[in-house]
């Protein structure tokens, strides 16, 4: 199954988050669905069955090591001209630290990894297929400030890729495992 370890914000920031984007949406880009909203600390891709036994238990004692921390949506970029994303700011040394310990806990469990590199915390709000200008969207957003929460969790997240071949058809995320956060 295709996997990848996440800190899901909660319903109200991604209220405050979809009030904003509605005033910027157009059928250029194809927009996510906020029921997909998240921010990946490690992607995973398919993961073997006989492996998630050892992934669970090493997802839990990383989350177990690392305190709760404050999080809140804030500003926007864009990676390219394809995708636009909305940031984070509050204790982004936490986010980024909790990135490696679920990094690390797939790789010790056998899951093979890409490469490493610098966490940058990111919500995915829209992509191009062919590439676009996104620098109208990302100044429509770029004041964006949401409302402060607590991650109390880390989730581990199946992604379900379209099958139908409707176009626009999104995936579908389902966690399939969350630990708390103790610290």
């Amino acid at each position: 199954m295709r996997l990848f370890a996440a800190v899901l914000p909660p319903e109200a920031a991604v209220a405050e988050l979809a009030r904003a984007v509605q005033g910027v949406q157009d059928d250029r880009l194809r927009w996510t669905g906020r029921a997909g909203w998240h921010f990946t600390l490690a992607f995973m891709g398919e993961v073997r069955e006989e492996v998630l036994p050892d992934l669970h238990a090493r997802l839990a004692r990383a989350a177990g090591r690392t305190a709760p921390f404050a999080l809140r949506l804030h500003g926007s970029g864009h990676f390219g001209d394809r995708a636009l994303w909305a940031g984070a700011a509050g204790d982004l040394d936490a986010m980024r630290l909790l990135a490696e310990r679920a990094d690390a806990a797939a790789r010790r469990a056998g899951v093979p990894m890409d490469q490493h590199r610098r966490y940058t915390p990111h919500l995915t709000l829209a992509r191009s297929r062919d590439g676009a200008d996104l620098t109208p969207y990302v100044s429509a957003l770029g004041s964006y400030e949401g409302t402060s929460w607590q991650v109390t969790e880390l989730s581990l997240v199946r992604s379900n890729l379209p099958a139908s071949g409707v176009p626009g058809e999104q995936p579908r995320y389902e966690t399939v495992g969350a630990w708390p956060l103790k610290g």
